[in-house]
């Protein structure tokens, strides 16, 4: 398997709510486990004070106009997608310090595009997008350490 595989392995199991993968060939054996707890929603609680005491985020948009309606607010948040980090390493914003960044805050953004580059092991990983839209917020400084599930960009879809 290679580092890509192993990537999307890893993107497989956080998006589908399996707690555990294993796989095994004949010189090469990996074992996924994730943390999270399995969740549950209690279709009984009425949409608006659901909303109302649903917890926000930490990470808001710099963009967002502050409103006296919580529901408001929170379809706001919603309205974003958080692109994460798909393994543990070393965020950076360009190829290289003289290279330019590779996304700005407002750019806007189509699948595949080249978002960052996270270094681990001494590999130089390219973080490409899932999603088309515009840049929001982005949630890392250059060359700081990131973990695995880490929120890197909030992204306003298209």
């Amino acid at each position: 398997m290679d580092i890509k595989q192993i990537q999307d392995l890893i993107r497989f199991v956080s998006k589908s709510g399996v707690n555990e993968v294993s796989i095994e060939q004949e010189n090469f054996k990996i074992t996924i486990k994730t943390n999270d707890a399995p969740t549950y929603v209690n279709a009984s609680i009425p949409a608006p004070l659901a909303a109302a005491q649903a917890p926000l985020p930490a990470a808001l948009p710099a963009s967002a106009p502050a409103t006296t309606e919580p529901a408001a607010a929170v379809a706001d948040i919603t309205n974003y997608i958080t692109i994460k980090s798909p393994m543990i390493g070393t965020f950076y914003r360009s190829a290289s310090p003289e290279k330019p960044l590779f996304v700005n805050v407002g750019d806007e953004i189509n699948t595949g595009s080249v978002l960052c580059i996270i270094e681990a092991m001494k590999l130089f990983n390219e973080i490409e997008s899932e999603v088309s839209g515009r840049i929001v917020k982005i949630l890392v400084d250059n060359a700081s350490p990131v973990e695995y599930d880490q929120p890197l960009f909030l992204v306003e879809p298209k």
